[in-house]
């Protein structure tokens, strides 16, 4: 991209419109930058978007909004409308075809009836309160089985793993686990949005345009320019013409790897490149929506399952918003991870598993009406990167940084992980490079 003469000149640009990338684009057009966000899909929400199928409204893939801390305060920051439901209680546990809620009584209610080694799990969770953590090489498998051996306590560590990070235990750090149980959100709040997850992230698209972001759908990024070390702009496909961007600023919540193929890898420190190709582990998961006319799961919220193959956790949306299925349908979606969730899998075979776990454990789930079955691997996955294995957010490139679930901090996930990464690059361009204020 030699001789860069730009069609147009931005502050920033933005690469991606998920969680990570909408969060960023608000928050600098409200700090005053001038932003064009592109998305290369025709809706926003990256991996967590939703799509219309027979008339319900489904999720592609996250679903449960956590509120508090980043997330919460970047849509109060730019001044977007926080459109969640709270189910109550919000989280249980299905064991043996029964529902247990354990909002007030937390682990102990949980483990209390499980293992006679319940004092020694809680014990090592004060531990982790009080900083005495794993070092990051034994997994959580290992970890727990110096505690208990009991199976049903091994499955509900092993789906609330899969839950959250779309790993098996085995594969997540033990250090990662205890730190988001007892450092970060663990997902103590959360809810649905009645427009589905799309719906808050056109709220958050339309408070940043509000703020004079240009926000343009149906617009991949071609190449990145890079020139002496610093970003120069973007080479964007739109209505079919190629055009060059200007702008000293790129947040990307492409992915490393794929932010690293748009500007090329000679262009990035070779230190950034190893750990792009030998430090990221994406993490795998598949999202099964599904219908009922008669109702299949009475807890309102999420259930994670106890000893199942994949089968994770469970939704049940129309509990709280009944507005995303058509008048007398109830609406659900289910997760499983495979096994291995990093790495090769056959996805047929996976899929199946999960499938007998769903008629095993939900009885009258042989009549639902299946409405779609995602699978998200490889460039395209549940988590762009396995908790533990995060990549730094500045990528070496002067004016380059990435946001999004490959760069958040050690033991977070969601979308509140992205939305921290955004707030956390903004600062960073704040305090280096201020706003030119283009019209």
């Amino acid at each position: 991209m030699d001789g860069f003469v730009a069609d147009e000149r931005f502050d920033a640009v933005v690469i991606g419109a998920g969680a990570g990338g909408l969060c960023a684009a608000a928050r600098l057009a409200k700090a005053g930058y001038s932003t064009l966000l592109i998305e290369a899909r025709d809706r926003l929400g990256g991996r967590a978007s939703t799509e219309e199928i027979d008339g319900f409204r489904v999720n592609t893939g996250a679903i449960a909004l956590e509120l508090g801390g980043v997330f919460e305060e970047t849509f109060a920051e730019v001044g977007a409308p926080l459109d969640i439901r709270l189910p109550e209680p919000p989280a249980a546990f299905y064991l043996n075809g029964k529902v247990v809620d354990v909002s007030r009584g937390g682990w102990g209610t949980l483990l209390g009836g499980l293992t006679k080694h319940t004092a020694r799990i809680l014990d090592t969770f004060g531990e982790a309160r009080r900083g005495n953590l794993p070092d990051g090489r034994q997994s959580t498998q290992d970890w727990l089985n110096g505690l208990t051996r009991n199976k049903t306590v091994h499955a509900i560590f092993r789906n609330l793993c899969a839950a959250i990070f779309a790993c098996n235990a085995d594969e997540l750090p033990a250090r990662a686990f205890l730190t988001y149980f007892t450092r970060k959100g663990a997902f103590k709040r959360f809810g649905f949005c009645p427009r589905g997850t799309i719906g808050v992230w056109e709220d958050l698209a339309a408070a940043a345009r509000a703020h004079g972001a240009d926000i343009r759908l149906s617009t991949p990024a071609q190449a990145i320019a890079v020139d002496g070390g610093r970003v120069r702009g973007v080479l964007v496909s739109e209505n079919g013409r190629e055009r060059r961007i200007a702008a000293g600023i790129v947040v990307s919540n492409a992915g490393p790897k794929h932010t690293v193929a748009l500007a090329g890898a000679a262009h990035f420190p070779s230190e950034y490149v190893d750990l792009v190709s030998t430090r990221l582990k994406p993490a795998a998961n598949i999202v099964i929506n599904f219908a009922s006319r008669d109702p299949l799961l009475h807890a309102p919220g999420l259930v994670t399952f106890g000893r199942t193959r994949r089968l994770c956790n469970m939704a049940n949306l129309t509990a709280t918003c009944p507005e995303l299925a058509p008048e007398g349908w109830h609406l659900y979606v289910a997760y499983a991870v495979p096994k291995p969730a990093i790495g090769e899998f056959d996805a047929d075979a996976e899929i199946a598993e999960a499938m007998t776990d769903l008629h095993e454990q939900i009885p009258g789930f042989g009549s639902a009406k299946l409405l779609s079955v995602r699978v998200m691997r490889d460039d395209w996955p549940a988590q762009r990167s396995l908790s533990g294995y995060d990549l730094p957010r500045q990528t070496g490139v002067g004016g380059l940084w990435c946001v999004g679930d490959a760069v958040k901090d050690y033991g977070n996930g969601g979308t509140q992980a992205c939305a921290e990464t955004a707030k956390l690059v903004v600062d960073e361009i704040g305090a280096t490079h201020p706003p030119s204020r283009l019209n």
